[in-house]
């Protein structure tokens, strides 16, 4: 005997249910490490530059390596996330087998120009494609997996943007370290490998963030009034 009774369903929910997105300040936090992230990155390539002046190639890879390990351990030690850690030991560890193995101190830094070189050039793939990766990227680590601005054109517009943004910088930084490279300015290579890596990724991600955020309130239904 039925008693009429429907079946119950899960709400859905309104925009006012949704999360809402993290402040700036977090997203930027999350992505860069914070300032402990900035740093502990920073200091493999920091020891390897110096030991590379003071002494010979060997002993810097063998010191860069130790400290980078040396980092990991002590965030897996204190619980911490290690992944900015695991990521800078391991473009530590493939630049330093390639420098041991060529001889070559510029070497340690060859890596991370071959990727540069592939990671602009993809972005601007992906931007004439009318599939800007900087968007995907943000659907992945912001939206939840949502990709909702695949159906706003101001959106994909602005992410096709910024992708290109993107592209052309990671480019340019990495043309200097190239030319460098070429030059077989060693020293040098190090300090623009240090100078180039985190204040423009920085400022891109501030801008990326920023301008988002803006054109998501821009495109915000407005209340009615008296509502």
């Amino acid at each position: 005997m039925t008693t009429g009774a429907h079946p119950t369903s899960e709400p859905e929910l309104g925009p006012e249910d949704e999360q809402p997105l993290p402040s700036l300040a977090e997203q930027m936090a999350d992505q860069l490490g914070g300032w402990r992230g900035l740093v502990e990155s920073s200091i493999p390539v920091v020891v390897f530059v110096i030991a590379n002046i003071v002494g010979t190639l060997r002993p810097a890879v063998i010191a860069s390596v130790a400290v980078a390990l040396l980092i990991a351990g002590l965030r897996l030690a204190q619980r911490r996330p290690v992944r900015h850690a695991v990521n800078g030991l391991f473009g530590i560890a493939i630049g330093a087998a390639i420098a041991w193995r060529t001889g070559d101190e510029r070497d340690f830094y060859l890596p991370g120009i071959l990727y540069g070189i592939g990671y602009g050039l993809a972005l601007l793939l992906s931007a004439a494609l009318k599939q800007p990766l900087v968007g995907w990227i943000w659907s992945v680590l912001v939206a939840k997996g949502r990709s909702e601005w695949r159906d706003d054109p101001r959106l994909v517009r602005t992410f096709t943007q910024l992708t290109v943004l993107w592209g052309v910088v990671w480019l340019a930084k990495v043309g200097v370290q190239a030319g460098l490279y070429l030059a077989h300015q060693d020293t040098a290579l190090g300090v623009a490998r240090l100078a180039l890596g985190y204040p423009p990724y920085a400022l891109l991600l501030l801008i990326t963030v920023w301008t988002v955020r803006r054109v998501t309130r821009e495109n915000a239904p407005q209340p009615l009034p008296g509502a």
